[in-house]
């Protein structure tokens, strides 16, 4: 059934967020931590192409130019997203990059005519003000003095539609996903190698690559659930479903690290919850 695919790619990319966070609150290096993500990933698609058979796929230059555009999309992406977050408030940063969503909503709407009734928009309107809910904090700052902020978030915007959207261009011209993934995470692996000119310790850049490594093994079967869920589903459904990981990201910090969430982020789950239903009714 896809849906229970699409929630389920959620919930797994959720927990690789969620040991992201973790990483972050032990004071692990961001560098390292991606390191880490994108090898296990690596090596997690790397295996799914080899059991499904797809691996031979990679002789296919149509693979690999698909591979190089999520890869970019995934990588930059997350770049970004990071730096982004240094110049401006993740209460306004992490919705407004997870607002790629609507890029490809629109793509398999209008451009692939997938149908989408009166139920499921309204469903999909839910999900996506749960997206913008979740990341609200009333104690930080709204206001952004640094215009690369700007131009970050736009570019994090549109990489980050690379990638999930890419996904639904590559099944409807008959791709396999496992060996682009695996081409993707692969190129990115290799971006995160060069030399990094920030200061870290040892022990942070350990925990870092440790964290890493757990975190990528979500992230495979996270966006490996969401290629499936786009080839057996609707992408117009499937994505937004699928932006709904950031929840899986403060149900943990609620239950680890005992964070109080404030009334819009209680809301964010209502609204998760009403909009699966409607687009399952």
């Amino acid at each position: 059934m896809w849906l229970v695919t699409a929630i389920s790619s959620a919930i797994l990319f959720g927990l690789a967020g969620w040991w992201m966070k973790v990483s972050q609150m032990r004071g692990g290096s961001t560098r390292t931590l991606l390191l880490g993500l994108y090898a296990s990933g690596t090596l997690g698609f790397g295996v799914h192409a080899l059991l499904t058979g797809t691996l031979p796929q990679l002789a296919d230059a149509r693979v690999w130019a698909a591979g190089i555009l999520i890869g970019a999309g995934s990588a930059w992406g997350n770049a970004l997203f990071m730096k982004a977050l240094h110049y401006g408030p993740a209460s306004l940063t992490s919705p407004l990059t997870n607002m790629n969503i609507v890029l490809v909503v629109a793509l398999a709407t209008w451009w692939y005519r997938e149908p989408l009734g009166l139920a499921e928009a309204i469903g999909i309107t839910l999900l996506l003000f749960a997206v913008i809910f979740i990341a609200y904090k009333k104690k930080e700052p709204l206001t952004i003095t640094e215009k690369r902020w700007f131009v970050m978030v736009g570019a994090a915007i549109l990489l980050f539609a690379l990638r999930n959207g890419g996904l639904k261009v590559t099944d409807e011209l008959g791709l396999p996903s496992a060996p682009i993934l695996f081409i993707a995470y692969a190129l990115s692996l290799a971006w995160f190698f060069l030399p990094d000119a920030s200061a870290s310790s040892k022990e942070s850049r350990r925990i870092g690559l440790r964290l890493g490594v757990i975190a990528g093994l979500f992230s495979y079967g996270g966006l490996q659930m969401y290629a499936v869920a786009i080839a057996t589903g609707q992408a117009n459904l499937a994505a937004p479903i699928f932006a709904t990981n950031s929840l899986v990201v403060a149900a943990g910090a609620i239950l680890v690290y005992k964070e109080r969430l404030s009334l819009m982020q209680w809301t964010a789950f209502a609204l998760t919850v009403a909009g699966l239903i409607v687009i399952r009714l």
